[in-house]
């Protein structure tokens, strides 16, 4: 037989481009538009409904960048088509380009109720079926003009298109066809046949059957279509593909659980307060499908935006209510939103947890077991014990997949924490959070799955996100399809839950995967946009301390404790973790409004911990200064989570001059030498006689790199910028005085003013640095080269740290060249180590050179202060910045964690008349207070978290005063006790806790 398959396939794609699908509505009549604009905020959808409105006609610019339109849309349906199918066609001035990130629409009533969203694939509004000759039809569409950020096609380009300051208000849309249309649901059935059989087609080996037995029934079908009357037509042809239609599935083939999803990232390429929009659009269609589907299940994650529609479209949320009670719209993930985890701290990332979970079992009575961040960029390894003691078991995640070195070798494995914690994981093989539902896509799940042979599910969301809608009536259509087909995985909807329990159950003893899931991609979200990343840093830490002293001022002055104030910040501060504004991949107006978000939160907690303190200090006729240590360790001689009477402050000792140029700072314990040029050249532990140092080397230096990498500018530093950099050795100033040795850089457009200083009676020296920055794509490193030999180091991750190596022995390790810590990094050798720690960096990366002098090893850490991309916000990190870091010699792990709490924790001095003693003591320092408050049910129980922090085995005794250890529970993060952990065991007026290594604890303690 000739082979004729080339001929067919490019005869099928043209005659559906070409004949078939403009045949999908073989009648239209143009609508009646006219349009009403603001470039403001939005305005409510009464205010829009009654607006007055002007005519327009289809290809009329219209939308301002950022503004809203409202276009009134008005029509009769002809009698002639009375008992067809009717539908309207409205186009905002879609690109076809992509499916989401431009303008959007909400279809409302004239009583302001919603119809559906608008989208580039998802446009057309149902009349009715059958129609009513006559009936008239009048809309109200809300219409967001939304800037397309790579309209030109080219990605990563700067732009000012970003933030409504600078954008302008040139129109950004052309008005396109505005129409009433008949519907021909044979021709439209006809496409979804084709478009299956022909994208099955593509995927299937040439020298098998299958592939020819389609290709021949394709051929018929296009025989049997009159490319002059489609209509008349494409029933027959539909009966040409009837029969490799039916052919079912093989028993082996792979299964596939579909669910509908919307990516919606809660702010990224727009604001705020247009995904509030995004979600009522996107939930209106997914509630309008789900009542035209009987067999289609969607699930939204993200709790925060659940609460927007709640908040702004009651009426949307009615609708989402109502289907979420029958099964069919189904919450997932139990977070607030699909946060970072990389750099959230141990209480902000089990917030996430208990503010999300918590809303779905108030408003649904849904408990979700899995967390759900398709799109997070990487995963720290103190995660899988967080997701444990929040109640969840299974996590899902697809971001692994955009790995650039290795491929990942699973996609369902257990995860380890640091802890020993095992969490049920799968990658969906589709390696998408968009599945389309198209063959390549399909087949592409079935070839790529791992687990081939031992296990046979995998799970693909499938929908447009951010802007797109979510999943269209097509999608469901080519599910249908291959429900059951010959030659196709099998697919079937089914919610996460079914999924992961399918798939446990099938696949009992999965490998496992132990630590972090780094992503070999987006390592520059650890450093840009460094006031958000501050912001971020201090907001936790605060609000954390005013836990501490709201509930310990409500325990001993019966102050009121500010349940709602703390609950509201909380939900603010867990917002602003999402994975593009914490990490610093959002436009300028995300973190413009971050900036003056966290300095509100900053002022308000102040207020809040103030108004406890002096509570707690009291008045009277006798007053004093007194030192608040809201550490978790003993400082300066004032308890953890107490008061006392102030010591001398701890004041930094009086540089004296060096000989050859520069200054001495010495303590009596460290001796600390800066050369001329302002840098480190010796921190000389003396106790145990040992240099910091490395030979001919200076630490506290700043090196400059160019930074452009290959795309993704504000997510991305690719391995070669370290190809090129400069060491910034000059100094314009270097000057001592009682608060230390202050030196100053100039370069480029920037300068930095660096003071350096060495507290009496500590190993410590304090690097406080303060950069007015004005570069352009160049990258800024702080550098530490230490004498110190070592394989692997410590990086303070949620609830501990986790080792990473110092080599580069395999691809693997080579990879995590840029790598993410919390307070510390730590580095030793047998007997003696050094820590770095800081008070807002993340970034940070480690390297190791052999020295020729001596042979000895040299381990260099640098801290990443700041990047300069231009996309999306062109302006990223412009202006003044200010961070500390401190060198530590001679620290062990416990030092490390000490001082990082120390940099992070300032203490507070308030005049008062009474020392306070601590609400809550343990008796051992590697057992770390993590959160003291009020439990959330307003009982007036406390809720005391710890976690053993030093990396080995703990006993700890933990008393609570006024509190009743023997009633005392050990409770999930939700603080509902656990029901297999029993009582723990208690001594006198104590808690006795008996930790593995990382292990946290929560503990639930009744009033005595």
């Amino acid at each position: 037989m000739h082979d004729d398959r080339t001929l067919v396939e490019h005869r099928l794609e043209r005659v559906l481009r070409e004949r078939i699908r403009p045949a999908i509505h073989p009648r239209t009549i143009p609508l009646d538009v006219e349009i009403w604009s603001t470039t403001g905020e939005p305005v409510s959808v009464a205010e829009g409904i009654a607006a007055p409105t002007r005519p327009i006609a289809a290809g009329t610019p219209w939308g301002a960048p950022w503004g809203t339109s409202w276009f009134r849309v008005g029509g009769t349906v002809p009698e002639e088509w009375a008992g067809l199918t009717v539908e309207a066609v409205l186009d905002l001035g879609f690109s076809p380009r992509t499916p989401g990130f431009q303008c959007e629409g909400l279809v409302h009533r004239p009583d302001g109720t919603p119809v559906k969203g608008l989208h580039p694939r998802n446009s057309y509004v149902p009349v009715a079926s059958p129609a009513v000759g006559g009936e008239q039809i009048h809309w109200h569409v809300e219409a967001a003009s939304n800037p397309d950020l790579e309209a030109g096609g080219v990605p990563f380009q700067p732009t000012l298109m970003g933030d409504r300051l600078t954008a302008g208000d040139a129109p950004q849309y052309v008005l396109g066809r505005m129409e009433l249309a008949v519907r021909d649901g044979a021709v439209w059935n006809l496409v979804m046949d084709l478009e299956v059989l022909g994208e099955l087609m593509a995927e299937l080996p040439l020298d098998g059957a299958r592939r020819w037995e389609i290709l021949r029934a394709v051929s018929n079908a296009l025989d049997a279509v009159d490319l002059q009357d489609v209509n008349a037509t494409a029933a027959a042809a539909r009966q040409e593909l009837a029969a490799v239609l039916a052919a079912p599935a093989l028993p082996t083939a792979h299964r596939i659980s579909a669910v509908g999803h919307a990516h919606i990232d809660s702010a990224w390429l727009w604001p705020l307060r247009e995904t509030v929009r995004k979600v009522a659009r996107t939930a209106s269609n997914m509630t309008a499908l789900l009542e035209e589907e009987p067999d289609f299940v969607f699930t939204m994650s993200q709790a925060q935006q659940f609460a927007w529609i709640k908040e702004h479209r009651p009426e949307v949320y009615a609708r989402v209510k109502k289907a979420v009670a029958e099964g069919r719209f189904v919450p997932a993930g139990g977070m607030w939103v699909e946060s970072d985890t990389n750099m959230p701290g141990s209480e902000a990332m089990s917030r996430q947890f208990v503010y999300g979970k918590r809303f779905f079992l108030d408003e649904f009575g849904v408990e979700n077991d899995e967390a759900w961040l398709p799109d997070t960029f990487g995963f720290a390894a103190g995660l899988p014990q967080i997701i444990k003691a929040a109640g969840s078991k299974w996590l899902l995640t697809q971001k692994i997949s955009w790995n650039r070195t290795n491929k990942f070798p699973h996609h369902t494995f257990d995860w380890e924490g640091i802890d020993g914690t095992r969490i049920f994981t799968h990658f969906p093989p589709v390696d998408s959070y968009n599945c389309e539902m198209s063959g390549r896509q399909i087949a592409h799940a079935a070839r790529n799955f791992k687990e081939k042979g031992v296990a046979t599910r995998s799970l693909a969301p499938t929908g447009f996100g951010d802007g797109g809608g979510g999943t269209t009536r097509e999608m469901v259509a080519k599910a249908a399809r291959m429900r059951s087909l010959d030659g196709s995985a099998i697919v079937e909807w089914e919610e996460p839950a079914a999924f992961f329990a399918k798939a446990e159950a099938e696949y009992p003893d999965p490998p496992v995967w132990v630590g972090e899931l780094y992503l070999e991609l987006h390592r520059a979200t650890f450093t840009s946009q460094a006031q958000t990343k501050q912001g971020n840093r201090r907001s936790e830490h605060l609000l954390v301390e005013a836990e501490l002293w709201a509930a310990t001022a409500a325990v001993r002055t019966g102050a009121p404790y500010p349940y709602e104030q703390l609950d509201r910040i909380w939900k603010t501060v867990l917002l602003h973790q999402f994975h593009d504004i914490l990490p610093g991949s959002s436009t300028s107006w995300v973190h413009r409004e971050a900036r003056a978000t966290y300095a509100r939160v900053a002022e308000e907690l102040g207020a809040v911990i103030a108004a406890a303190q002096r509570a707690l200090a009291g008045v009277g006729p006798a007053t004093t200064e007194l030192v608040f240590n809201a550490a978790p360790h003993t400082r300066g001689g004032v308890p953890a989570g107490g008061a006392s009477g102030a010591s001398a402050h701890d004041r930094p000792v009086t540089p004296t001059v060096r000989e050859g140029g520069g200054h001495v700072l010495d303590n009596g314990l460290l001796r600390v030498e800066i050369d001329a040029r302002g840098l480190v050249v010796s921190a000389y532990d003396i106790a145990a006689g040992r240099e910091t140092i490395a030979p001919d080397q200076a630490a506290n230096l700043l090196q400059l790199h160019p930074d452009f990498p290959n795309q993704w500018d504000a997510w991305d530093v690719d391995a070669f910028y370290r190809n090129v950099g400069s060491d910034l050795t000059d100094v314009a100033e270097l000057t001592a005085d009682a608060d230390g040795v202050r030196v100053v850089r100039v370069f480029g457009d920037s300068r930095v003013t660096q003071l350096l200083s060495l507290p009496a009676d500590v190993r410590r020296l304090d690097i406080d640095t303060e950069v007015d920055w004005h570069e352009t794509e160049k990258f800024l490193k702080l550098a530490f080269p230490l004498d110190v030999k070592a394989d692997r180091y410590a990086s303070e991750t949620q609830f501990g740290h986790a080792y990473r190596p110092t080599h580069q022995n395999t691809s693997w390790e080579w990879a995590k060249f840029e790598a993410c810590n919390h307070r510390f990094v730590h580095f030793d050798e047998p007997g003696w180590g050094v820590a770095l720690v800081n008070d807002s960096t993340y970034g940070h990366d480690v390297s190791r050179s052999v020295r020729t002098a001596d042979e000895g090893t040299t381990t260099t850490v640098r801290a990443s202060l700041l990047r300069a991309p231009r996309y999306p916000d062109p302006e990223t990190d412009q202006g003044v910045h200010r961070f500390r870091h401190a060198l530590v010699p001679g620290a062990t792990i416990g030092d490390a964690v000490r001082e990082g709490f120390r940099v992070n924790v300032p203490e507070r001095r308030v005049t008062g008349s009474a020392e306070v003693a601590p609400l809550v003591t343990v008796d051992n320092d590697a057992v770390v207070v993590s959160a003291v408050k009020l439990a959330d049910d307003r009982s007036g129980d406390l809720v005391v978290r710890v976690y053993e922090a030093n990396g080995g085995r703990a006993r700890a005794t933990v008393t609570a005063d006024a509190f009743a250890a023997g009633r005392a529970a050990v409770t999930d993060l939700l603080e509902r006790p656990i029901a297999d952990a029993g009582p723990p065991d208690t001594a006198g007026d104590g808690v006795v806790l008996s930790l593995r290594p990382f292990q946290m604890v929560t503990l639930r303690l009744p009033r005595a």
